[in-house]
């Protein structure tokens, strides 16, 4: 029995991301002034006299993270960068720098490479970024590709995830759900694919959600223009995860909890339509689909009516002094428990 319990200890799909990670690094300390916020965030925060530096890094996997067989290369390389400069965005943080490394194996061509350095120096001149550095190695098995952003600020307030107050909105940008539908779609074809080569789908209807998967945009126009409004987040995370993870983790940060409404939850009327052919629920869509990129961010409700004035901020929630409670009210009124059932990266499910 000791032995089967040991097993299951050390066996990764029985553990979260999350707590994987505070279990290899909770001998770590720091040692150097420099470093203000360390592992457990969407980036670090190193501050250097008067300015504030963030660094973040990712890493997508081939067969884990992208599939090629209906991700274009030089998609691929643009989403990797803004998945990146994403977290440091929601840190209230403009990106600059950005080192990308690769591990890539010799199925690949030259011109394949190059294919997706083209969407990497494409998300660079959009979000005016210099890539600086990285790597680039041999693999054994298909493409890996890492990136490093950094950002940094004199001027603007770093939000951390952690600071979340009572009675404060729970605010986020744009709409969800869409890439996740859009990925379904993308899934199903590639099924059909599989059966008949010879098929031509007719993908036009599923244009929107297809686009917020395969070439997701990071909101640094909604942090700028939070800033021209002077609405300043008390905490803030980027939905890469799904909203319902994302949500626990602003929640374990503060030691408070969130009741949001379903009917509140942004969804557009694409990614609706596409829900309905699929069956699926829009909740679930919205919860636990993930690759939206837009912010969560919560606020004092003084500032309900600049919000409200926005075309792309949505009011979903209130924070509330309590710990363990997060829930959602739904059209009918029931409170449902909100669970991290989102991506994690060591679930057997994903």
């Amino acid at each position: 029995m000791d032995d089967k319990n040991n097993q299951e200890e050390n066996d990764l799909s029985k553990i979260s991301e999350v707590e994987l990670i505070k279990k290899i690094t909770k001998s770590f300390r720091n040692t150097n002034k420099s470093t203000i916020i360390d592992i457990g965030d969407d980036a670090a925060l190193l501050k250097f006299d008067k300015t504030n530096v963030t660094i973040s890094q990712d890493i997508l996997v081939e067969g884990v993270h992208f599939d090629l067989s209906y991700m274009p290369l030089k998609h691929l390389g643009y989403k990797s960068v803004i998945v990146n400069i994403s977290d440091i965005i929601s840190m209230n943080v403009k990106p600059s720098h950005i080192l990308v490394s690769i591990a890539v194996s010799n199925r690949f061509k030259i011109n394949a490479l190059e294919e997706l350095y083209e969407g990497i120096n494409l998300a660079c001149k959009n979000y005016n970024i210099d890539l600086i550095g990285g790597d680039t190695t041999s693999s054994n098995k298909g493409l890996m590709i890492s990136v490093t952003c950094i950002g940094n600020t004199t001027t603007r307030k770093i939000i951390e995830r952690g600071g979340a107050k009572v009675d404060d909105l729970l605010v986020v940008s744009g709409d969800l759900g869409a890439a996740y539908m859009g990925l379904q779609v993308l899934e199903r074809e590639k099924n059909v694919f599989e059966v008949n080569p010879n098929s031509q789908p007719d993908l036009s209807r599923y244009t929107y959600c297809i686009q917020r998967q395969l070439k997701p945009e990071a909101r640094l126009d909604v942090i700028n223009y939070l800033e021209e409004l002077k609405i300043i987040p008390t905490s803030m995370i980027d939905i890469s995860d799904g909203l319902s993870t994302e949500i626990n983790h602003l929640s374990s940060a503060s030691g408070l909890s969130f009741h949001i409404v379903e009917d509140q939850i942004p969804i557009s009327d694409n990614t609706k339509t596409i829900c309905e052919e699929f069956k699926i629920d829009t909740s679930i869509a919205s919860l636990n689909g993930g690759e939206d990129y837009e912010l969560l961010f919560t606020t004092s409700k003084k500032n309900l009516k600049k919000i409200q004035q926005s075309n792309y901020l949505s009011v979903i929630g209130t924070c509330i002094n309590k710990k363990n409670d997060n829930c959602m009210i739904t059209s009918l009124g029931q409170k449902i428990n909100i669970n991290s059932s989102g991506w994690d990266s060591f679930s057997v499910n994903n």
